[in-house]
């Protein structure tokens, strides 16, 4: 009855299990930086001295501003088409597929001035992506989240999606990663200091968090301890209640 409630070991958040190693841990190196994927939606605004000549190249409006919707970027931003490439304007195809964000920048400010402005123009490009959208599924709920930050750990991402229940399996978490060459899954437990070290601690724009039940969940036990004696005691009650009922009959 017991050994069938959830407990401390099962709910705690990186806990030090007593591996001497934990004593001296240290944080997980930064991520490696994110390389734009297909159908990513790029933020690229373009800045000068005369802003009248890059009007042309953003929208209208504070496009790169915090009050932008994601309905918004939909419409407005640079997809990147199924070749890996943006439609710019003035500049045609810009191939930015498995670049970095820093490294997309480069190449457009690059192209701007060689094919349009000049050096004196001090043109300055601004690129983003428009936050860390994630999915969740399973015992966490169901939803499309997105974190309007440049690095967001699982930690992070699971607290803004609203915690993980009771129920949940928090020592096998499940991340679905898109890769170019298609999809991998991961596995990672919280309830572990050292996760804090993994790969996948960082996650990554498009990853799909999911969260499996407790196997005391899928067997109908209770939380607790008091939730498992209630329920032996009603079972043990309705037991007894038929004896006598048959008996008397």
């Amino acid at each position: 009855m017991f050994s069938s409630c959830i407990t401390n070991k099962d709910l705690v958040y990186l806990q030090d299990k007593g591996d001497k190693s934990s004593e001296k841990l240290i944080l997980n190196q930064l991520p490696k930086p994110y390389r734009v994927q297909v159908n990513d939606i790029l933020s690229i605004t373009v800045k000068a001295l005369d802003e009248e000549l890059v009007g042309m190249f953003n929208p209208v409006g504070d496009f790169g501003g915090a009050n932008q919707s994601q309905g918004g970027l939909y419409f407005n931003g640079f997809t990147v088409d199924l070749h890996g490439n943006i439609e710019f304007p003035i500049l045609g195809k810009i191939n930015v597929l498995g670049y970095t964000i820093e490294e997309i920048k480069e190449k457009v400010e690059q192209e701007l001035l060689k094919q349009y402005f000049k050096e004196s123009a001090e043109i300055f490009v601004t690129v983003k992506l428009p936050g860390v959208q994630y999915s969740t599924v399973g015992e966490i709920g169901a939803g499309v989240h997105t974190v309007l930050k440049d690095r967001v750990n699982i930690i992070e991402a699971i607290a803004n999606a609203g915690d993980i229940p009771v129920t949940g399996d928090r020592k096998d978490i499940l991340i679905i990663r898109q890769y170019p060459n298609g999809q991998k899954i991961h596995h990672i437990d919280l309830t572990d200091i050292n996760a804090m070290q993994s790969p996948y601690y960082f996650i990554q724009p498009n990853d799909i968090i999911l969260v499996k039940p407790l196997k005391r969940k899928a067997i109908g036990a209770g939380q607790t301890g008091i939730q498992n004696l209630t329920t032996i005691a009603s079972i043990l009650s309705v037991l007894v209640s038929t004896y006598f009922l048959t008996r008397n009959l």
